[in-house]
C-alpha cells in the first residue's frame, strides 16, 4: 500500500551529509512505490514561535513563514523522516524551531504515525546521537499516533561529502524501502 512520505532535511549545507541522508532515504521509499516529497529548510524562512498558543484555536500559526506550510505537509503524510546534523551531541537548531512551530498539528487530526531520523555526526561516539533521539521522541511523544520507527546513525562523517561511500547512505535508502 503506498504511503504519503515527506523527508525533511534540516541542514543549512545544500548538500551536507544528513542531506544525503534524507536524498538516499526518499530514493528507497520512492523506489517502493510512495508518494515522496522532500523539503529542505537551507531556502526556507522559519521564525521562532513565540508561545503565544493561538495556533491552539486557529489550528495554524499565526507567523507568516514557511513553517505554515511544512506543518500542513506533516500533518497530511503518513510517514516523516527528519534528516539533521548533530551540532553539540543535539538536533541542529533549524530542525528544532520547526519541530516548536508545528504546534498547531497538537490538537489536529494528523495523518502521521511513523517518524523517522536520520542525522549525521563528526564523532564517532555511538552516543553522539542520543540527545537528537531524545529530543525527537519527547515530540513524538506528544502524538500519540505516532511512534519512532528507524533512526539512521552516519558517525564520524565531518565535512561535505563524508557520508559518500558509507554504510549509512546504504541505511537509509534500505529504511526508505520499508516504510
Amino acid at each position: 500500500m503506498s504511503k504519503k512520505v515527506l523527508v525533511i532535511g534540516t541542514s543549512f549545507r545544500k548538500d551536507g551529509n544528513s542531506n544525503r541522508l534524507a536524498q538516499e532515504f526518499a530514493k528507497g521509499a520512492k523506489d517502493s512505490g510512495n508518494e515522496v516529497q522532500v523539503e529542505y529548510l537551507y531556502d526556507k524562512k522559519i521564525n521562532f514561535c513565540k508561545g503565544c498558543l493561538a495556533c491552539q484555536r486557529l489550528m495554524h500559526c499565526v507567523i507568516d513563514d514557511d513553517a505554515n506550510d511544512i506543518a500542513e505537509k506533516m500533518k497530511n503524510s503518513d510517514v516523516i523522516a527528519f534528516a539533521t546534523p548533530i551540532y553539540f551531541y543535539e538536533m541542529c537548531g533549524q530542525m528544532k524551531t520547526l519541530l516548536d512551530r508545528s504546534n498547531p498539528l497538537f490538537p489536529s487530526d494528523y495523518s502521521f504515525r511513523d517518524i523517522y531520523l536520520l542525522a549525521s555526526s563528526a564523532d564517532t561516539g555511538e552516543y553522539s546521537m542520543d540527545g537528537a533521539i531524545k529530543g525527537l521522541q519527547g515530540w513524538i511523544d506528544c502524538f500519540e499516533k505516532s511512534e519512532l520507527k528507524g533512526v539512521v546513525k552516519a558517525l564520524g562523517v565531518e565535512g561535505i561529502g563524508a557520508v559518500e561511500g558509507s554504510n549509512a547512505l546504504k541505511e537509509a535508502y534500505s529504511m526508505g524501502k520499508t516504510v
